[in-house]
C-alpha cells in the first residue's frame, strides 16, 4: 500500500511562522512535523510515499530528498503552478502516482501516535476514516459512528482526524481542480460506502502557533 501526505496547504493560521517555511517543515524538538509521519510510515511497512507540495513547495523536496535516508521512496505531486488544490483536488492530481489499489492519506499538519497499517483491507468500502474525540477547536465534531459505519449525523459526532484509507474509485468521477474532501465524503457516506473507527490515543491538529507550542510541551513532558 502507498501513502500520501497532504503538505500543500498555505498555513495561513500558522503565520508568521509559515511566511518563510512551509507548515510541514516546522519543527518540534528539532524534527520537522512531516518527518514524524515519514518515520512512522516507514516503520509500518510503507515503501512509497507521495507528498503534494504548493506553498514554498520547493523547500520540501530540498529538505526530504528522495526518501532514501528512511529506506523508502518519496515522490512529489507538484501543485506550485496551480496553487494548493485542497485535499480532494490534491489527491485527484496524485492519482496517477497512487495507482489502482487502496492507499492511505494523512494530513501533514497533524501529530499522532496512531499506528498506520500498510496492509489495511478496505473490503467493499470506498473509504475508511479514523475519527478522534473532539478537540476544543471543533467541539461539534464532523461525523457520527454507528456500528463501524460512518454517518453524517448522529447523537454523538466525532472529529475526522485527517487520516483515511481510500479506494481510487472514490475519486473516479471527480474533475481535476481545486476541491475539498468533506463534500465528497459526505456524498459517499450517504451511499453507505464509508466505514471507520474511533481512535483515542494521542492526536493533535497543529494548525496554529499555540498548538505547535502545546505539542512541544506535550512531547517534552513524556
Amino acid at each position: 500500500m502507498k501513502a500520501m501526505i497532504l503538505a500543500a496547504g498555505l498555513g495561513n493560521r500558522m503565520r508568521p511562522l509559515t511566511d518563510h517555511t512551509p507548515k510541514p517543515l516546522l519543527e518540534v524538538n528539532n524534527k520537522p512535523l512531516i518527518v514524524y509521519h515519514i518515520e512512522k510510515l516507514a516503520k509500518a511497512g510503507f515503501e512509497e510515499i507521495i507528498i503534494n507540495i504548493a506553498h514554498l513547495g520547493h523547500m520540501i523536496p530540498e529538505a526530504l530528498g528522495d526518501g532514501s535516508q528512511w529506506h523508502i521512496k518519496i515522490t512529489y505531486s507538484d501543485e506550485q503552478e496551480e496553487g494548493a488544490l485542497e485535499s480532494a483536488g490534491g489527491i485527484i492530481k496524485a492519482l496517477p502516482l497512487l495507482g489502482d489499489k487502496p492507499f492511505l492519506v494523512v494530513n501533514g499538519d497533524v501529530w499522532c501516535d496512531y499506528e498506520f497499517d500498510s496492509k489495511f483491507d478496505l473490503k467493499d468500502d470506498l473509504a475508511y476514516l479514523i475519527l478522534v474525540d473532539n478537540p476544543d477547536h471543533n467541539t461539534k465534531g464532523d461525523f457520527a459512528l454507528e456500528k463501524n459505519g460512518i454517518e453524517n449525523e448522529g447523537d454523538v459526532k466525532y472529529t475526522f482526524s485527517g487520516i483515511g484509507y481510500y479506494s481510487p474509485r472514490l475519486f473516479e468521477h471527480c474533475a481535476y481542480g481545486r476541491a475539498a474532501l468533506a463534500p465528497l465524503l459526505r456524498e459517499t457516506i450517504a451511499l453507505g460506502k464509508v466505514s471507520g473507527s474511533l481512535y483515542q490515543g494521542i492526536w493533535r491538529d497543529i494548525g496554529t502557533p499555540e498548538r505547535l507550542n502545546a505539542l512541544k510541551t506535550l512531547l517534552n513532558s513524556q
